[in-house]
């Protein structure tokens, strides 16, 4: 018996039982959706906090004081002492591999203008803070030198600042608003950067010069961290090996002695980032996996019932010249046909739902070609795996027992 008649015999077995298939491709149909679904979630957060990353600048270092053991109970580094304005400027002037460097203090607390009032941060930092995290200023100027040296109450605000405070769309340039009782003087807006990743908003910042906020609001004489960025990206190792010497000899640290202070680069968090997402990738596909393995169950139960159910047909075939392998090849394309036509839906469900959740949850997703191929092709071998038991037993029967079978 040719492949063509094999075929042909069983799309007709399958025509004759529409919905035990299509109920039997189900299982199948749901798990490759579920999984192209769960992969494009997973990579399209992962390409977002990669996007996320870049714009802050793949070459940006920062510098926290160390988590301090203090009878046994581990510090707020926000808290800790052990940065100094000597450090900012150590680094500053003897870094081989700095491109640009700020201190970095900062508060919460109420921002008021009129009678408008809304909650925010205000950071103190240097001119280089815009360079470092690729701010610009779209009205208006950036602070001076000379309100840095002077303490200067002038600021710089972001979009949503002006939104909250100056609801009228008036300019802000020029302006005077307080930060709880302080009076601040806006120079200038940041160009409006929206959410990052994380679902916090960018443009929710107030940035002043460092020396004010740490005289005037927090009255410290410490810094709660340094941001720097190497001079390219290959240089980041060499310029946290350049820090790392010059903090530890300021803070004359024995050679045997912990670091006091903790540095992180963008591709630390970026590979911290990238293998929380993957493990989580994983983590959903697997569970949307499940789904194959029942539709696979599914498949051989169904086989299995066939079978029984055809018994006799199937020794009617063998007593007219029917071979083992034949049976076998029949009952085989048929799970086939089961699991392709249930995976070739499956995808087109997939793709759809990815597409749903980009534009109704507005979750960031991106489909690669291998995982649709990957499920279409698993979905394809858990049709032979689950099928091929069946079949084989159908080939298996003995013809004068299969026709005499009740």
């Amino acid at each position: 018996m040719n492949g063509t008649n094999l075929f042909k015999i069983a799309l007709r077995a399958l025509n004759n039982n529409k919905t035990r298939a299509f109920l039997t491709m189900l299982g199948i149909i749901i798990g490759v959706a579920s999984v192209i679904t769960m992969l494009a979630i997973g990579q399209g957060s992962k390409k977002s906090i990669q996007a996320q990353i870049a714009e802050m600048g793949s070459n940006m270092i920062m510098i926290h004081p160390g988590a301090d053991m203090r009878g046994g109970v581990r510090q707020d580094p926000s808290a800790m002492q052990t940065l100094k304005l000597e450090d900012y400027y150590n680094i500053r002037d003897e870094g081989k591999y700095i491109s640009a460097i700020s201190p970095s203090v900062n508060s919460s607390g109420q921002l008021i203008y009129g009678s408008h009032n809304a909650p925010s941060t205000i950071y103190g930092v240097s001119q280089d803070y815009l360079t470092i995290r690729q701010l610009s200023v779209e009205d208006g100027d950036m602070f001076t030198d000379q309100d840095i040296q002077t303490s200067a109450k002038v600021c710089i605000v972001g979009k949503t600042v002006v939104d909250n405070l100056f609801p009228g769309g008036g300019d802000p340039v020029g302006k005077v608003i307080r930060f709880n009782s302080i009076p601040f003087r806006i120079t200038g807006v940041l160009k409006s950067k929206g959410y990052n990743s994380m679902g916090m908003d960018q443009d929710d910042v107030i940035l002043a010069p460092y020396t004010t906020i740490m005289k005037r609001i927090l009255a410290i004489t410490y810094l709660q961290g340094i941001n720097c960025s190497a001079i390219t990206e290959d240089m980041t190792d060499q310029a946290i090996e350049d820090i790392t010497s010059i903090l530890r000899r300021n803070h004359k640290l024995k050679e045997d002695a912990d670091d006091d202070f903790t540095i992180r680069s963008q591709q630390e968090l970026s590979s911290m980032m990238n293998s929380t997402t993957d493990l989580m990738t994983i983590l959903l596909a697997c569970i949307a996996g499940i789904s194959l393995v029942v539709g696979g169950i599914g498949i051989m139960n169904i086989m299995y019932v066939s079978v029984t159910e055809r018994t006799r047909e199937i020794g009617l075939r063998m007593s007219v010249g029917a071979r083992g392998i034949d049976i076998l090849s029949q009952f085989l394309i048929e799970a086939i046909l089961i699991s392709v036509t249930g995976g070739v839906i499956g995808v087109i469900l997939g793709v759809g739902a990815s597409f749903a959740v980009k534009y109704i949850a507005h979750w960031p997703i991106f489909i690669q070609g291998w995982s649709v191929m990957l499920s279409f092709i698993v979905c394809t071998v858990t049709g032979i795996f689950f099928g091929w038991y069946p079949a084989k037993k159908a080939a298996a029967l003995d013809p004068i027992e299969a026709i005499r079978y009740e």
